[in-house]
């Protein structure tokens, strides 16, 4: 409820009142429009907003509030594009003074113009959050992901950081997932929304606030201040939750002793899909303890109204078939400038829910997209660069699961830039060698135009051929035996393994594997491993692409909270020439929270084989 003076609930309590409304329409050129009572058309001004739907309690919701009016006013509608409406209620107290009720501030839509009317609808500023949401990478606790939407939106939070952290789930570090289905920052508030167990609204100073259910009363409402009314025979009130493990494609379910409740099915949320079982246990055991407090009687009433009640306002009537030792909260209200003020609170009754089984309770948090035939599709592109050689290197890994048992099928395209090793070559050149003949006169002169003393004839002193072979050595490009290795959860696939010889350049494969009787609802990994002997490979960043589809899969498996970390040694020589292949060491570790680790081993002096020749060897790693 909005803060006002005790004089104030008296007097709006009271069998007859006197009151009046005013407002104030801003364009976007800072020109201001007041108006007064005698320029609101009678019956047609209203306010109408909701924290729910039409049948149930939700949590996370955002609902925007809608305003209207119709003024007796010259005002050019073309100059109220995106202006502000305010509107404010006043009541006369028993001292005969004033007391001023904000009624909250509007962006106006429609401006529709009659012969003497101004006819305007305007909604708060919910609506500024309808705006394309790519922060897909962002980590923050609850308040860090209400401060970014607000930035992004032009829209001023109601509560500091402090408040907001010191709610259940509001220090801890969340994260979105890249595959979700957010597309507005509007949807990031709801999912925000539902981890702070409560809902956003914009309050009357246009602020974005989050409201959560209570059970203390604000007001009683008697039979006096009624029109009609109507109240349900059951009280709704929820005592478990179920929220959807994207890693496991399964609806993890959480319940407070006795479960004899509604359960509330919080669908597929992105920011609960991180860390350890233990995080997301915490975090939806906090969200139920939230929930818990719903204890409602559904109702439906006119009454004769107090502006200052807000949604989510607990009430309690009594007289007529009301029941004075029960509460209702309020879902949805439509306030009439100068009428009856409608007031709405939904729920769902408890003994409709104690017809299901617990395994559809455990079940009913299934993803909406795992379907009976269904295509699914995982992929997967390299962010970094690998570089191959004789020891088997992981060049694609995918997470899956599906909800059945089933097949799947794996496709890959690898682009590799191939060093082949120099290879030195050796044959024997093969030819003749022509021999002139040689002419020599009896005087001692050659037949050319040198004199040369004491000729002697050698050979024959016609033309001959002789044959002549010679070893001829040289250097060339060698080839390069590719292999590739398939990994499925664990085990090693034997009757495919791929292979390729390349000389060096550029070469592109396509791998492909059928992947038979798929375990469901379990976390399955497919690895593609690739080793090269002959030479050495590369593959750059995004030239590696694979995927995984199949029937009754979902959305790509979240991070757990695991870290993986591989060191590898490359080949060095012991001693007098010892030589050892390169070798892989592998650090395994669990975290909750996003932090920077580092890490250090040291091997100390050892004695290898016959020679006990001291080695001391040391790495380190972060």
């Amino acid at each position: 409820m909005y803060p006002v003076s005790e004089v104030f609930l008296q007097a709006v309590q009271e069998n007859t009142r006197r009151y009046y409304w005013t407002g104030k329409i801003t364009t976007t050129k800072g020109v201001i429009y007041e108006f007064g009572p005698k320029d609101i058309v009678k019956g047609s001004g209203y306010i109408s907003s909701q924290c729910c739907g039409s049948t149930e309690i939700e949590l996370g919701t955002v609902y925007s509030a809608e305003m209207g009016v119709t003024l007796l006013t010259d005002i050019d509608r073309y100059t109220l594009e995106d202006a502000l409406v305010e509107l404010f209620y006043h009541l006369r107290l028993a001292d005969g003074s004033y007391e001023e009720v904000p009624m909250g501030i509007f962006e106006v839509s429609e401006a529709n113009r009659t012969i003497k009317c101004l006819e305007l609808k305007a909604y708060d500023f919910m609506l500024r959050f309808e705006k394309s949401f790519n922060g897909f990478e962002t980590v923050g606790n609850a308040y860090d992901f209400m401060e970014l939407c607000c930035k992004a939106c032009k829209v001023e939070p109601a509560q500091s950081r402090e408040v907001i952290e010191a709610m259940p789930n509001g220090a801890e570090v969340l994260s979105i997932y890249t595959d979700n289905d957010i597309e507005t920052y509007r949807d990031v508030l709801f999912y925000v929304g539902q981890v702070l167990g409560g809902f956003f609204c914009i309050n009357r100073s246009g602020k974005l606030e989050l409201r959560k259910y209570g059970n203390s009363p604000v007001m009683t409402v008697q039979s006096k201040h009624r029109f009609t009314s109507s109240f349900s025979d059951f009280i709704t009130r929820y005592t478990a939750v179920s929220s959807t493990n994207m890693k496991t494609q399964t609806a993890e379910y959480y319940a407070l002793d006795p479960d004899d409740g509604l359960t509330m099915n919080l669908g597929v949320n992105p920011l609960l899909q991180f860390g350890v079982k233990e995080t997301r246990e915490q975090l939806c055991t906090n969200i139920l303890h939230d929930l818990a407090v719903v204890d409602y009687v559904p109702f439906d009433s006119d009454t004769i109204g107090n502006p200052a009640l807000d949604l989510g306002d607990v009430l309690q009537f009594t007289g007529g078939q009301a029941d004075a030792d029960q509460i209702s909260a309020i879902t949805s209200m439509t306030c009439k400038i100068g009428g009856r003020h409608s007031l709405k609170g939904v729920g769902k009754n408890p003994r409709l829910a104690q017809a299901k089984s617990k395994n559809d309770k455990n079940i009913s948090g299934l993803l909406n997209q795992i379907e009976a035939g269904k295509i699914g599709i995982h992929t997967f592109t390299n962010a970094s660069a690998y570089t191959v050689a004789e020891t088997d290197v992981k060049i694609i890994s995918i997470e899956f699961a599906t909800s059945e048992e089933n097949h799947a099928q794996f496709f890959g395209q690898v682009i590799v830039d191939v060093k082949a090793d120099a290879v030195e070559k050796m044959a024997s050149a093969k030819g003749e060698v022509l021999i002139p003949a040689v002419a020599v006169n009896g005087q001692g002169e050659s037949s050319g135009s040198e004199n040369l003393e004491n000729v002697t004839q050698i050979g024959n002193t016609v033309e001959q051929t002789l044959s002549v072979e010679l070893p001829v050595v040289w250097s060339e490009d060698g080839l390069a035996l590719v292999h590739f290795t398939f990994e499925m959860n664990d085990d090693v696939i034997l009757i495919h393994q791929p292979e390729e010889t390349w000389y060096s350049g550029k070469h592109t494969i396509l791998l492909y594997y059928p992947i038979e009787n798929v375990v469901p609802n379990i976390t399955n990994t497919f690895n593609v491993y690739m080793r090269a002997s002959g030479g050495t490979c590369s593959v750059d960043t995004g030239n590696c692409i694979a995927s995984i589809s199949g029937q009754s899969m979902g959305a790509a498996a979240a991070w757990d909270g695991k870290i993986e970390a591989e060191e590898t040694v490359g080949r060095f020589a012991l001693g007098g020439g010892l030589a050892v292949r390169a070798f892989a060491g592998e650090m395994k570790m669990e975290t909750m929270e996003l932090v920077i680790r580092s890490y250090s081993d040291t091997v100390g002096r050892n004695g290898i084989g016959a020679f006990c020749r001291p080695v001391e060897m040391e790495g380190n790693g972060s």
